[in-house]
């Protein structure tokens, strides 16, 4: 006699704050990868050049970067070939925004969805950051075939041990864009106006990272202004990504050490509002 297993469900009043409920999400990994499927999918959805979009946007922008700030602004790139210093910074930098911006309006883009089925919510972020990821590595492939171009016409950089590094930045530029786009996602549900900000808001913070210039140069142009950029933790990453990869960039452990645990305070403070708000967000989105 075959005995089935049966599952139980407790439904309880009411939940601690900090009750992260990383079981559940567990729970539910196939509708994680069900959702990154999704996003892959619809993506390229009637579409012409498919996964060459992935390229085209880096490519072409490393190309406007290098005219504009290299060679009209004349900005330094530290002795590094232009495009190769800009197709890092890009690199790095949309793996960011993507997380960041996309996980942003994770409850208005999902209401109908979120409306009609239980499932831990955390999924659909962890979801856009999951599918990102794949985005981040087709980019990654054009970065390499940058540094193979330059490196067989002699170009000078250097890759080090910092390169082990990589795994830790990758997983930090992600949890930071998911705790930031998780509190902005919350807050959005109640302010609408702020969905409006996120897209110049994104542009302008990349200004104030190190994806078009050296932190050195910000350092030694703009010394009194220069510890808004030292305090961004994006800016540690990306210098850390430069640094390995290139040889050339700032790296230090405490300022790697104090972008891990800014990330990691900002990841609890996201996961925890957005707990708290999606118990109630369908009433006001």
């Amino acid at each position: 006699m075959n005995h089935k297993e049966e599952q139980r469900w407790i439904i309880e009043s009411k939940s601690s704050l900090f009750d992260l409920k990383l079981n559940e999400v567990w729970d539910y990994r196939d509708l994680l990868v069900l959702l990154v499927r999704r996003d892959f999918v619809s993506f390229y959805k009637q579409t012409i050049l498919g996964p060459l979009w992935f390229f085209i946007q880096p490519l072409f922008t490393t190309i406007i970067f290098t005219f504009v700030f290299g060679n009209l602004a004349g900005i330094s790139t530290d002795g590094l070939p232009k495009p190769l210093f800009y197709m890092a910074g890009i690199t790095a930098w949309n793996y960011f925004a993507d997380c960041l911006t996309k996980t942003s309006s994770v409850f208005k883009d999902n209401a109908s969805i979120f409306g009609k089925v239980y499932f831990p919510r955390l999924v659909m972020p962890l979801s856009i950051v999951v599918s990102s990821l794949v985005r981040f590595g087709v980019q990654l492939i054009l970065f390499f075939l940058f540094m193979g171009y330059y490196a067989i016409n002699g170009a000078h950089f250097e890759p080090n041990w910092a390169i082990l590094l990589f795994p830790l930045v990758v997983v930090l530029m992600a949890l930071l864009g998911l705790g930031l786009g998780m509190i902005i996602s919350a807050m959005t549900t109640k302010y609408r106006d702020l969905s409006f900000l996120i897209g110049f808001g994104v542009q302008l913070l990349m200004y104030a990272t190190t994806v078009i210039y050296p932190l050195s140069t910000a350092i030694e142009k703009y010394p009194k202004y220069s510890w808004i950029i030292e305090f961004n933790p994006m800016t540690c990453l990306i210098e850390t990504f430069r640094y390995g990869f290139l040889g050339n960039g700032s790296f230090s452990w405490s300022y790697l050490g104090y972008t891990s645990a800014l990330t990691f305070i900002i990841l609890l403070f996201g996961i925890v509002i957005f707990n708290r708000v999606e118990k109630n967000f369908v009433d006001t989105v």
